[in-house]
This record gives structure tokens, C-alpha cells and sequence, in this order.
């Protein structure tokens, strides 16, 4: 039996291009070359989002929009300080007074109390090893890619001091969900419990004080680590948060970590399931606030980031041009921080056409694969060649060969480092040519909205929709120039924004390079491409019915987006609410019915080692 086909149903989030429902976020990355109308319902959106007053056609007003999207100098609430303790060797003994109640117990090494028959205590302490001066150090990386100036995702429900991270899932979960314009009630009368699955994950946990950054910062700096420190900062919090507090479903979950790729793995394991019909729905993501200062050092001193001064240096300037931090495939001097929160809802094409849920298009495979033997856990290594050449396999045989050269683009990984644009540049131009790839279009998101570690594949996915929609390949505005060690042979670089035609936007990889090893490929088709292979399995009756009952599901979700271009609509967050006691549970040994769904689990099964 053939595999089902993983339907691209909604889609949505944020990142700094502002919200990516309805692909109001992609179009900032092609802003100049939209029809009017377009242009100015995206500078709707993006104003709606930052809470910006004035009318939309005031050029102030579109100039503080643009100002304040994408890569930019570091500003509220992050910071371009960093804490900092520095050491005091040489000091000389010294008297003081501390109030009893701070006295610590026991005195540390060099302390002598002197009298404490008053308060405050009298001390005399030598010199020691122990004495910190605190402080903060200006940083040397001021370059992020921020979420819209203005937008503040906590504000929008009770986030009860939940990491960045958290917000943005929840946010993020909450917008591609509602862009279906399917109600999550419909969803769980159509679908048994078990067969809504939630994949997703943050590459590094949430690493700002309120998750494991409060848990080894505080100790240090007079505080206690909360109850939420470690909890909320674990990876796959996203997810758990997801199926808590926005679906409350209790299907199949799973956080899977893969460095960069991390989007795109947990896009496999959706897939994968959605194909093997192991789940009929799976809401697929990632989110990742890693704009920290401490975050941002380490990077920085692996050699890693774009520091100010490398980047004036490039530019032979006196100070760094902020809005060009990430340049891939030019002249570079590394990759630049950003936060994102982004998610997909999948579900096979059968239920898809049974609902008239939207076609944004299908995830036709997800490839995975590690670098063998390496000289070091952050170098390149040649599992990128495998991934990449079996999605264009893949392509080939649902586009044939003419489709795959004519008929496909590339969003790169291109993230700004010059290791980057050798290795990716060889193995994009080395498979191009294998496959009979002439001017294989590639695009680099990253240049306008850095790289988000964790999500970065779902930046590249909104992308990747965006183009198959609107018909342009955003360019890579911050290069003039290729580098001269980037192959260039067989590809095109967008550096302008590229117009394809429906012919030339068939179908398009994603490309994942992640630290250690994680290399990740998707092949995702359009939406025409995925009519046809629905037409093909379910005949063109189904498709013609399926075509009337999407009319009421595209306009419940243009009523959401309306109302999102009004006001932005608080976020799903059901907390405490409708949890399910075990005493509710309807239990027989076929099944197990849940309150709140209208199907149970099945607990019936084959034996899948009989011949």
C-alpha cells in the first residue's frame, strides 16, 4: 500500500520578519517588489504586531516597520551588556560592618568577626580568593535578529514567568492552528486521541533566567533557583507545553534534538507518521530564544559570530552595518543570533479532503543523516552530500527529470560563516551538476532573519511557502558579491529578488547543516504538485468535492487573519482547564475512550512479526 501524503494544512508563527501565518512574514522579505495592495496589508500586519498607532500610508509609520524588523543592533528587551564578575587578586585586609542577619554562616576563609555586640557586626577580612567585583562588559557581538520591535508575546496571556521560548511555542502553536481555519473541537470529533501527534523541540533548552540560565546564574548572583528553573528549560518543553496547554491532546510526542536541524527532524518524525498512518494529524515545530548575552559570548568565542569590529573591517568602515551581520556565501565573518517560533500542522490527505482543510502544500520526505568520522564535533563532514542527493532522488522520481532541473529551488542553510559557504556551495553545485541542474535557484533566508538554532529549518520553510505563493525567491540583499572560494558552477544565487515562474516553483529543498553532525533535507511540493498526487490516489470526484468544502474552511481562516491584521488575537492557553481525571476514562480492552474526543484509542492491534 502506498504511503499516505503528509498535507501542509496550516502554518504560521514568528520570527523577526513579524507573524508567518498567511505568509505576512515572508512578504517583509519581498516588501519592495509586492503589488501595492500586499505591500500594505504586510505593513498592517507587522504595525498590528509592534503595536504601532498612525495611519498604515504615513511613510513615519512604514519607515518604523522596516527599522524595526529583522537583523538589527541589539535593543529592548534584549541587552548589549553583559554581567560580568571580575576578581579582585590583591586586596588589602580591610574593616567593615554587615548587618547580623546577612552574616553568612560559616564565615568564609579570611573573615574575622571583631565585635558583634552591636548591629551592624564589626568584620576585618584579609585577602582571599573569594572577592568579585560585579560589573558589565559592553558586548562585542550587537548584531540579533529580534522579534518585532514592540511585540511581546508574554503579554499576551498569563505566561506566568515562562521562559522566551515557551512564549514564542505557544504563540507560534496557537497561530498555525488557528490558520487551517478548522476549529480544534472539529479536529478532535474527526480524530481519536492517539492520532493526534506533537513533535517539537528547542535545540538548547531555554536558556534565559527564567529557564536553566535562573538555575546557574541566580545562586550566583544572591538569588534562589525557582521551582520552574530546570523544569521549563528542558529541549523538548515546547512540545509538552503544546500538548498541556494549547491541544490538550494525548497522542503520540516527541522532542527531537538535532542541533540546526532540529525543525526539520521533528518535520521527518511528523511526516513519518502522518505517511505510515500512525497519526492523522501532527502539529510539527520548534522554538528557540536564544538572544542572551552569555549565549551570544560562547558562540563568540568559538570564533563563530559576527563581531562589530570584523564587520566594519569588512566593509573598510568605522562601524559595524548592523542590518548586513549575516552575509552567506560572500565575503563573511560568521553567523548572526536570532529567536523564532515556528509550526506546521500536517495531516494525510485523506482526512484533509474529508474536512476541506487548506493546501499549502506536502512534505514529500525528510532526510537525515550524521558525518561519519570527524576531525571535530563543529566541522563539516559528508552526511550533507546524502541528504541533499536523496531528496533530489526523491524529486526526480515525483517531478522526473525535467522537473527536477527545471522545476526546483534551494533554501540554503547559508549561515554567514565562511566554512559554510565552501562546504554548502560544493555539495549544492556537486549534486546541481549530478543531476543535470543547470541554474539551480538557491536562496538564504538568514540574511534577514539570522539563524534561530532550533527553528531555523521552519524560517527556511515559511520561506519556501512564501515563494510557491507570491512567485518570488527572496534575494540575499546583504551580499554584492560572491566570496571567490564559493562554487558557483550550476547554481544561481539570488542576490536580487528572483521571480519563478509556476514551472520553476514545483517543489523545493530546505538544507540543514547542524553542529556535531546533523544533517537534515526536505523536499517539500507546492500546492499543484500535491493536488495532483491527491488526484492521482483519490480520484478527481473526491477532489471536486474537496474543492467546495475548502471554500468554508479558507473563509474561517481569512477571518482569523482579518482579525489578527486588527488586533493581535491573544494565544490558545488552557491552563487547568479541562484536564482529565482517570476516573473519567471509559476503559475495555478494545479501547479507551477520553472525555472531550469523540472516537477513543484503539487498543487492538495485529501481531507484526507473523508472516
Amino acid at each position: 500500500m502506498a504511503d499516505r501524503i503528509p498535507l501542509i494544512v496550516g502554518f504560521g508563527g514568528v520570527n523577526p520578519t513579524g507573524r508567518l501565518s498567511f505568509h505576512h512574514g515572508y512578504r517583509r522579505t519581498v516588501l519592495d517588489q509586492l503589488p501595492d495592495a500586499d505591500r500594505r496589508q504586510t505593513y498592517q500586519a507587522l504595525a498590528t504586531l509592534m503595536r504601532l498607532r498612525g495611519n498604515i500610508n504615513d511613510p513615519a509609520v512604514q519607515q518604523t516597520v522596516r527599522e524595526g524588523t529583522l537583523i538589527r543592533r541589539l535593543e529592548a528587551p534584549h541587552t548589549d551588556r553583559m554581567r560580568w564578575n571580575l576578581p579582585v587578586k590583591e586586596l588589602a585586609t580591610i574593616r567593615c560592618g554587615i548587618s547580623k542577619r546577612h552574616l553568612p554562616d560559616p564565615l568564609p576563609d579570611g573573615w574575622r568577626v571583631v565585635d558583634n555586640s552591636a548591629d551592624p557586626v564589626s568584620l576585618e577580612i584579609q585577602q582571599n580568593d573569594n572577592w568579585f567585583i560585579s560589573t558589565a562588559q559592553p558586548m562585542r557581538v550587537n548584531a540579533a535578529g529580534q522579534l518585532p520591535r514592540g511585540f511581546d508575546p508574554a503579554a499576551l496571556y498569563a505566561s506566568r514567568s515562562h521562559p522566551r521560548g515557551l512564549q514564542l511555542a505557544v504563540f507560534g502553536a496557537s497561530d498555525a492552528l488557528r490558520s487551517t481555519g478548522l476549529e480544534l473541537d472539529v479536529l478532535k470529533a474527526r480524530v481519536p486521541p492517539d492520532q493526534f501527534a506533537v513533535f517539537s523541540a528547542s535545540a538548547m533548552g531555554q536558556l534565559d533566567n527564567e529557564g536553566l540560565g535562573g538555575a546557574f546564574n541566580n545562586p550566583l548572583t544572591g538569588r534562589r533557583p525557582t521551582s520552574k528553573n530546570v523544569a521549563l528549560g528542558i529541549a523538548e518543553m515546547p512540545g509538552d507545553f503544546i500538548n498541556a496547554y494549547v491541544l490538550g491532546t494525548a497522542g503520540e510526542t516527541a522532542g527531537i534534538v538535532g542541533a540546526c536541524a532540529t525543525f526539520l527532524y521533528n518535520l521527518k518524525r511528523g511526516s513519518d507518521a502522518i505517511r505510515a498512518g500512525t497519526a492523522r494529524i501532527a502539529l510539527v515545530g520548534s522554538s528557540e530564544a536564544p538572544v542572551i548575552p552569555e549565549i551570544m559570548e560562547g558562540y563568540r568565542t568559538m570564533g563563530a559570530l559576527a563581531e562589530d569590529e570584523a564587520l566594519a573591517l569588512l566593509d573598510g568602515a568605522d562601524q559595524a552595518d548592523h542590518r548586513r551581520a549575516c552575509r552567506p556565501f560572500a565575503e563573511n565573518c560568521g553567523f548572526t543570533v536570532s529567536e523564532s517560533g515556528v509550526y506546521t500542522v500536517l495531516m494525510d490527505s485523506e482526512l484533509a479532503i474529508e474536512l476541506g482543510a487548506r493546501n499549502l502544500g506536502a512534505v514529500a520526505g525528510v532526510y537525515v543523516h550524521a558525518d561519519g568520522y570527524k576531525k571535530s564535533i563543529p566541522g563539516p563532514g559528508i552526511g550533507n552530500y546524502l541528504t541533499v542527493g536523496k531528496a533530489l532522488g526523491l524529486a526526480r522520481a515525483i517531478l522526473g527529470d525535467d522537473g527536477v532541473r527545471t522545476g526546483t529551488h534551494i533554501q540554503a542553510h547559508g549561515t554567514g560563516t565562511p566554512q559554510n559557504r565552501t562546504t554548502e556551495s560544493a555539495i549544492m553545485s556537486e549534486l546541481a551538476a549530478a543531476f543535470g541542474i543547470d541554474h539551480w535557484p538557491v536562496g538564504a533566508i538568514k540574511a534577514f532573519v539570522g539563524h534561530s538554532m532550533g527553528p531555523a529549518g521552519g524560517d527556511q520553510l515559511s520561506s519556501v511557502l512564501g515563494t510557491f505563493y507570491q512567485g518570488i525567491l527572496p534575494g540575499i540583499p546583504t551580499i554584492d558579491a560572491l566570496a571567490e572560494d564559493v562554487r558557483a558552477a550550476h547554481l544561481n544565487f539570488a542576490m536580487k529578488p528572483l521571480e519563478l515562474s509556476p514551472e520553476q516553483r514545483r517543489g523545493a529543498l530546505i538544507n540543514s547543516k547542524g553542529f556535531g553532525g546533523n544533517n537534515a533535507t526536505s523536499l517539500i511540493l507546492s500546492p499543484e504538485e500535491s493536488l495532483k498526487l491527491m488526484t492521482q490516489r483519490h480520484g478527481t470526484a473526491q477532489l471536486n468535492a474537496y474543492r467546495d468544502r475548502q471554500v468554508r474552511a479558507e473563509e474561517r481562516a481569512a477571518t482569523y487573519d482579518s482579525n489578527m491584521l486588527d488586533e493581535t488575537v491573544a494565544p490558545i492557553y488552557a491552563f487547568g482547564e479541562g484536564v482529565i481525571e482517570p476516573r473519567s476514562l471509559e476503559i475495555s480492552n478494545r479501547s479507551i475512550y477520553l472525555p472531550g474526543f469523540a472516537h477513543p484509542a484503539s487498543l487492538e492491534t495485529s501481531n507484526p512479526y507473523e508472516d
